[in-house]
């Protein structure tokens, strides 16, 4: 059957969806209608039911969305029924935060490596993760089934790096380096590049200031 197509921004709200339900489950609700959840979401309960709709709706006229329901369910869209192995590469403090966050393996993403530019002396570790070169890192591909790689090297590491883990095989990539990686068709590059956050953040501080004048 012919897969049909979902525009990116409806892929882009999900895990927000996600976040927003497991809130109201740890609240104990058990039904929500998409008026009471776009007034807490702060969007227009007709995006929330065209978004849904993409995936089938899941509300019911008069009762609203069961909020497990949904939120097992979208948890299912997002693949996150499945463990993902992940690997980080460069041991800084962005990747040793990564490393250190929890709620990655509760959401399913369990770290399996962690690489740095070489060796670390005294097989220095985190979360019990040896800290391992980059030189490790074919034979580490090929040995263990990586699913996705975050890269929290500077721009040049980050695009030695990238051919290594493409042609091992690797098809997800969470790119943090201040580069655009240059991947073959089925890789997926998903970037976060911080300094452009801020940039948003300076240029909607700078046109609320000058709305003000």
């Amino acid at each position: 059957m012919e897969q049909r197509y979902i525009s990116p921004a409806v892929i882009t709200r999900l895990p927000r969806y996600y976040r927003y339900l497991n809130d109201l489950m740890d609240k104990g609700t058990e039904r929500i209608s998409s008026a009471d959840l776009s007034r807490i979401m702060n969007v227009t309960a007709s995006q929330i039911r065209q978004d849904l709709n993409h995936f089938g709706g899941f509300g019911q006229q008069g009762y609203g969305y069961n909020v497990p329901h949904l939120y097992q369910e979208i948890g299912r869209i997002l693949g996150l029924e499945h463990e993902h192995a992940m690997i980080i590469i460069g041991a800084g403090n962005l990747g040793r935060a990564l490393a250190n966050y929890v709620n990655f393996e509760r959401r399913g993403f369990r770290i399996i490596g962690v690489f740095d530019k070489t060796d670390r002396p005294g097989d220095e570790s985190i979360r019990g993760h040896r800290i391992m070169g980059t030189d490790k890192l074919p034979e580490f591909i090929s040995n263990n089934r990586v699913d996705i790689a975050a890269l929290t090297l500077p721009s040049e590491g980050a695009r030695k790096v990238c051919p290594i883990l493409t042609e091992g095989g690797i098809k997800a990539i969470w790119n943090f380096a201040h580069t655009d990686l240059d991947v073959p068709e089925g890789v997926v590059v998903e970037n976060v590049h911080l300094s452009e956050s801020l940039m948003k953040l300076s240029y909607a501080l700078h046109a609320d200031e000058n709305r003000q004048d």
